[in-house]
């Protein structure tokens, strides 16, 4: 009789001595996870706060009235929440939205007119200046946080629910090669992006896929190097 041929060696996963098991697959969307509320509103209240902070000179018409809307707003995005976000409301989001979108425009109002007041008037004052930039600065880099965290893969409602639609950003979490193949960003995530995109004028470690997230994020790092660009150089000069 002939010799049975000899078996085929196992090559299965981790068979081989010596090499390594292969990293686990991505999941997409991953599981749920819920958020609480308390930071995006803090964050709004902060640039409340940053817009009152600023000279009467950049204010379009009362100095009051454009913030206590906002703190109206606030108000009922507060009394409409819960304390944490557990899934998709639509009333929530629309209320989030246009609070957002109140500071947004006035944040652009003020920097218009501190353009405006470099470029048609003579300015003495350059630490008025520093101050003023710094404080619209400081407003774009909180406003739009809330505009990424709004955005990214439908908004933070959705994410908790772990309906996920396709993502804005990719994150160093998301890669095929992480670690942590079930992350997903919290708040502070988005507040870390917008904070390098303002101050780098591009992109770092995050990359935004979607044609939107490029078009804010592209609008942010235009309105920040306008301000640096601009306001802090010709403070500077003056002082």
């Amino acid at each position: 009789m002939g010799r049975r041929p000899a078996a085929a060696p196992d090559r299965s996963l981790g068979s081989v001595s010596g090499s390594d098991p292969e990293p686990p697959a991505s999941r997409y969307p991953p599981p749920g996870r819920v958020e609480p509320q308390w930071p995006p509103l803090v964050t709004v209240a902060a640039a409340i706060i940053l817009q009152f902070l600023l000279p009467d000179r950049l204010d379009a018409g009362p100095r009051w009235l454009l913030p206590a809307l906002e703190g109206v707003v606030l108000i009922g995005l507060l009394a409409a929440s819960p304390s944490r976000i557990t899934g998709h409301n639509v009333r929530r989001r629309r209320v989030s939205l246009v609070l957002v979108g109140f500071v947004s425009a006035a944040n652009a109002v003020a920097l218009v007119l501190l353009a405006q007041l470099l470029l048609h008037h003579q300015v003495n004052n350059g630490h008025q200046l520093i101050i003023a930039g710094a404080l619209i600065w400081l407003t774009n880099v909180l406003i739009f946080a809330l505009w990424y965290w709004e955005l990214d893969r439908g908004g933070p409602g959705v994410r908790a629910e772990g309906a996920d639609g396709p993502p804005d950003f990719l994150f160093p979490q998301m890669a095929s090669d992480s670690p942590a193949p079930l992350w997903r960003p919290q708040f502070a995530d988005y507040l870390y992006v917008s904070l390098t995109n303002a101050t780098a004028f591009s992109p770092t470690d995050t990359m935004p896929l979607s044609v939107p997230a490029k078009l804010i994020m592209g609008l942010q790092s235009l309105v920040s190097l306008v301000v640096i660009g601009l306001v802090i150089s010709r403070a500077v000069n003056i002082l």
